[in-house]
């Protein structure tokens, strides 16, 4: 059976490569010249093939991860091939690097669904390929292969990263993790969730072997009640966990090699003077907290084939019903967030070539009125989020919502390719749907990709005060 399956897998693998080639083929046609950040990335590519390192362009904003990764895999083959000219480091050349990235994504996500599902039974072969596949396919993600951009390698680091903590392999895990800062600052957060989550499994172990001394050992464990008391409760059993002298002794014995990574980050910061490396007028901090809700309804969208359902429309209504003060509340601070800390970058509101765009002036700007009565939406895509989280453990899901709202509150930009990695671990996560329900994904997903790149190659336009020709995009 393993046999089989690595055999289908391989011809899907292919498949897929060859698909992508002939994609990456016709969007080079039509954009030889770099487009949009590409600008920026391709020449300080190609300032590092030519052995010029002490040249930086300060309108790039991260570290030169993908530029080193693509010296590396550049130079072998030039060396090899013989190869001369301007074809060495072309802008066509360097695009490709991330179809690779591609590929090894799609492999790292099926080993992941193995990993993450292992103890389903052996009939969800085809479940965790085409998982896999759909994922790999995810539109935000599949559409930045195609161009210079960091997303490609930055999301293989981050999964890499992952699949070695998971296989206790942690000082791999840190080394990848630092591979991924490289790529883009941020990544940090994600690092930090895989250490989290081996603090997470000792806190579960805790939690359960304390919940056992208070109960009769035939009872069923105790719930967490979705109340302020329950809430209290879990911050109390936090807070005299982590100032535990033998808990904390046992974190950092496995936890180590992330922390190593956290101090050499920290040490960035100090020198750098901040976490941008470029232009930090355009990516300044600040609390915008329905960042969280945009991601919250992002996720909804894309995941609604697999996600949405009689049973879970059911449960939103009987938690409703039972829990009226609490969504009552909910609502109230949401609408609060709203109200005062909704953030809009200038970019948003004058780069006409980006989605999010046409998604702020045709939704948001309608009225002023639009952004709080979208709430509710906010309110059952978040539930619908925390509740796919239901198989895991109490402090996993508390650690990745730490996590998520780590990552995407501080961005002032609304910038879908920030949801890419944070969607991608709620999707992995999920149990695994069924085949029906996997294959209405995968048909979303490539029905997106279709249309994105379709608008991408077409619907070509100009600006009044320039020649060139712009392009629509994620």
């Amino acid at each position: 059976m393993e046999k089989f399956e690595g055999c289908i897998f391989t011809a899907l693998c292919s498949t897929n490569f060859l698909i992508s080639c002939l994609l990456f083929s016709r969007v080079t046609r039509e954009q030889r010249d770099p487009y949009m950040d590409e600008i920026f990335h391709v020449p300080q590519a190609q300032k590092y093939c030519h052995g010029i390192f002490n040249e930086w362009d300060p309108m790039i904003t991260t570290l030169p991860g993908l530029y080193l990764v693509s010296v590396g895999l550049i130079k072998p083959v030039v060396w090899l091939t013989d190869l001369t000219g301007a074809v060495v480091c072309s802008t066509a050349m360097l695009r490709f690097i991330n179809l690779l990235f591609n590929c090894g994504n799609l492999y790292l996500l099926y080993l992941l669904f193995c990993k993450l599902h292992l103890r389903e039974k052996a009939q969800t072969t085809s479940r965790r390929i085409l998982s896999a596949l759909s994922l790999s396919s995810f539109p935000v993600l599949y559409f930045f292969n195609f161009l210079y951009y960091t997303d490609a390698g930055s999301t293989f680091f981050i999964l890499f990263t992952y699949l070695m903590t998971l296989y206790g392999c942690h000082k791999t895990a840190a080394f990848l993790g630092t591979c991924s800062v490289l790529f883009r600052q941020t990544n940090i957060i994600w690092v930090a969730f895989c250490a989290c989550t081996l603090v997470a499994a000792k806190m579960d172990e805790a939690w359960r072997a304390e919940d056992t001394k208070k109960r009769d050992e035939k009872s069923p464990p105790s719930q967490v009640p979705l109340s302020f008391s329950g809430g209290k409760k879990v911050m109390l059993f936090t807070l005299e966990f982590l100032m535990a002298p033998s808990h904390l002794k046992v974190v950092l014995l496995m936890a180590w090699p992330y922390a190593v990574v956290g101090m050499g980050f920290l040490l960035f910061v100090v020198l750098n003077d901040g976490i941008v490396v470029g232009d930090r007028t355009s990516h300044e901090v600040c609390l915008n907290f329905p960042q969280l809700f945009y991601f919250f309804s992002f996720t909804f969208f894309f995941s609604l084939p697999i996600s949405l359902c009689y049973r879970r429309v059911l449960r939103f209504l009987q938690a409703l019903k039972k829990h009226p003060l609490f969504f009552l509340f909910l609502t109230c601070i949401c609408l609060l967030l709203v109200w005062k800390f909704t953030f809009v970058h200038r970019y948003l509101l004058s780069d006409n070539r980006h989605f999010p765009f046409y998604v702020w002036k045709r939704l948001f700007q309608r009225h002023e009125l639009v952004r709080f009565i979208l709430v509710p939406v906010y309110v059952l895509a978040g539930w619908s989020f925390i509740d796919s989280f239901k198989s895991r453990s109490l402090f996993w899901s508390l650690a990745f919502l730490a996590c998520l709202l780590a990552a995407t509150v501080p961005q002032r930009l609304l910038e879908f390719r920030y949801f890419i990695i944070p969607y991608l671990l709620y999707r992995l996560h999920m149990p695994l749907p069924s085949l029906p329900r996997l294959i209405l994904e995968f048909l979303l997903y490539t029905a997106v990709n279709a249309a994105t790149l379709y608008i991408f190659i077409t619907r070509t336009f100009h600006w009044p005060d320039s020649t060139a020709t712009q392009r629509f995009m994620w």
